[in-house]
């Protein structure tokens, strides 16, 4: 028997249906107690209904995006403090100022004074941005829960699409080690190129509970990728990798690193030494700086028209691995394609 599945709502009626309860509500509690409402009540609901109603989205499509994470506390009671003075000053200008001129009535006694119209719309302004807060923490964590599923599923085909296609990477690995042995005494060089490459699968390999791997671990994997480069090209290889700071104690998901480089080599001019593939990593105690320059090869050139593991999947992987604590820029500057990428660490 095929199982009943509820149709997918979009969100906007979730939207209109919350705001229709809401007015529904406010409108009720007019007639409770009198037969008909003044006029004046009327018009000053509806102001205040489409205040709230600025009010819940600057703060839910806006302020708590941007700002209701860690670290950014302080811009958020800023941000929130500037959301409940919108709410006033626009309180203030419908409801006093423009009322008034039109209708002939406000909705403040003409002496009120300023503190206490300050202090009252405070107070009538904090219930919606509690409620946007909690709406918008639910959705977020309900889509990263979405999202954690939906990579789970994509990690679960590919090990299984793995393992019907491919031979057992830990047995070329042990083949790798085995041809080192056989090489060494033979060619001393040959055996270093295939030593280095059973260290890149060796570290492709590695797995860790925390899904990080030490940053020194991916500077000598992309040192070795270099190195087996470097091989091909001869004196033909020219790539200036540069490091400034302490790697240790840095942290990193592995192989996050290699698309930079891998897209640099392949589609970029590596024979010509006055512009040689720039490759920049730049430590901080709380910050990663990752920045590779490379001079496009001419159309003409172009051999390989695939991008290795791509843009669009890297930054997907950023956005699942660093979310909110990571930026990406892709640009060309001066005849060079750039791209450079930022990690804030916890």
């Amino acid at each position: 028997m095929a199982s009943f599945r509820l149709p997918t709502i979009p969100a906007v009626y979730w939207h209109l249906l919350g705001w229709l309860l809401y007015g529904s509500y406010e409108s009720l509690g007019l007639f409770i107690g009198r037969n008909s409402p003044a006029p004046q009540a009327v018009w000053l609901t509806n102001s205040v209904l489409f205040i709230r109603m600025l009010e819940f989205y600057l703060c839910y499509l806006v302020v708590y995006p941007r700002l209701l994470r860690p670290g950014r506390g302080w811009r958020l009671v800023g941000a929130l403090l500037g959301v409940v003075a919108v709410y006033i000053g626009l309180r203030a200008l419908i409801e006093e100022v423009l009322f008034p001129a039109v209708l002939g009535f406000g909705n403040y006694h003409p002496d009120t004074k300023v503190w206490y119209y300050i202090l009252d719309n405070t107070y009538f302004a904090t219930p919606m941005l509690v409620i946007s807060a909690a709406l918008w923490a639910g959705r977020a964590t309900l889509l990263r829960e979405r999202e954690n599923q939906l990579l789970r599923g994509e990690k679960r085909a590919a090990e299984v699409a793995f393992l019907k296609t491919q031979i057992n990477p830990h047995f070329l690995y042990n083949t790798l080690n085995m041809l080192y042995g056989l090489a060494y005494p033979v060619a001393k060089p040959l055996a270093g190129a295939i030593l280095k490459l059973a260290d890149l699968m060796r570290y492709m390999l590695h797995d860790t509970p925390d899904g990080q791997v030490p940053l020194t671990d991916e500077i000598d994997y992309l040192h070795n990728y270099l190195d087996l480069y470097r091989l091909r090209f001869a004196d033909q290889f020219f790539v200036d990798f540069q490091l400034t700071g302490d790697p240790t104690g840095h942290r990193i998901a592995p192989l996050l690193l290699i698309p930079f480089v891998e897209n640099a080599l392949k589609h970029g001019t590596l024979d010509d030494p006055a512009h040689p593939v720039s490759i920049r990593l730049a430590l901080s105690p709380d910050e990663i700086q990752f920045e590779v320059r490379n001079r496009p090869l001419d159309p003409a050139d172009h051999k390989d028209a695939t991008t290795g593991v791509g843009l669009p999947n890297l930054r997907r992987r950023l956005e699942l691995l660093y979310p909110g604590r990571h930026s990406l820029r892709v640009a060309t500057e001066a005849e060079q394609f750039v791209t450079s990428l930022q990690l804030a660490e916890e």
